[in-house]
């Protein structure tokens, strides 16, 4: 049975479950009104069903496949992603300063259950790059906001996060990647993460990942932990993808249900990684 994008029941949960339309009533919404709700969830759902949900036969025969540290998406996944971007999609409640729609997450929240409702593999990249933004822009500084933040939103440049090791599974106190000071001033990370869901792929221009790691007087524990910033390609004067950074994928891992986005596996040698 193919897939149809359930718009009608979701516009019913944001009215009756979340009271959506009495908060734009109340002026808690800016100038967004239900019409304008009800317009971007409509057209949500009608891409999703033409475009993303049509990538799961080909994600599940073809997945991705890896081949001298290059990872190549399943047949169809790049151009969707391309159109999905350029459309504005992944910026719905990103903040308007850099690119985004601006909109309520609530409305993004819609969006992201009919981005997974048509093809989870699909929608795993554009999560992961959601949470990317943002950790950056609470916790990033003004020159990494200014340079990562604009193609970021844009889909330009996806995001992942870096937690899990082969030894440490889902301790975060076992973690060992270590973080040491170079004469630059930057950081050199050295070490190996696993289970990096859209860790490399052929869908946009550079991929920017959130990786915890120690640095040398860091106590022991979950409290030592910081986050570093390291992008695939570092960032030239202009803010495009310029030297490609020391980062590799070492393999896919399999992963049950979202053959589309197999994934990654991927160590760092520390020379050139980014604070």
């Amino acid at each position: 049975m193919p897939y149809r994008s359930p718009a009608a029941d979701i516009l019913f949960s944001l009215s009756a479950v979340a009271d959506f339309p009495a908060h734009v009533e109340q002026g808690l919404m800016g100038d967004l009104d239900w019409d304008a709700v009800s317009s971007v969830i409509g057209e949500a759902s009608r891409f999703a069903t033409a475009q993303i949900a049509p990538l799961n036969r080909t994600g599940d025969l073809a997945g991705a496949v890896y081949e001298n540290g290059v990872v190549t998406t399943a047949p169809g996944f790049a151009d969707v992603y391309r159109h999905w971007a350029e459309a504005g999609w992944n910026g719905v409640s990103a903040p308007a300063e850099f690119g985004g729609m601006g909109l309520p997450h609530l409305v993004n929240v819609a969006c992201t259950e009919i981005w997974n409702g048509a093809s989870m593999a699909f929608a795993l990249c554009p999560l992961l790059t959601e949470g990317a933004i943002g950790a950056l822009k609470a916790h990033g500084s003004r020159e990494l906001t200014d340079i990562y933040l604009p193609p970021m939103v844009s889909g330009r440049w996806t995001g992942t996060m870096n937690l899990t090791e082969p030894q440490a599974g889902s301790d975060l106190s076992a973690v060992r990647t270590r973080a040491e000071r170079a004469e630059d001033g930057f950081y050199q990370l050295f070490g190996q993460k696993i289970f990096i869901t859209y860790g490399e792929h052929d869908l946009c221009d550079n991929i920017v990942h959130m990786v915890l790691a120690r640095t040398p007087d860091a106590p022991p524990g979950s409290r030592g932990i910081s986050l570093f910033l390291v992008p695939k390609f570092l960032p030239d004067g202009e803010g495009k993808p310029g030297e490609r950074n020391d980062l590799r994928p070492l393999r896919l891992e399999e992963k049950l249900g979202t053959c589309g986005a197999q994934i990654r596996r991927i160590k760092g040698d520390g020379e050139g990684d980014e604070d």
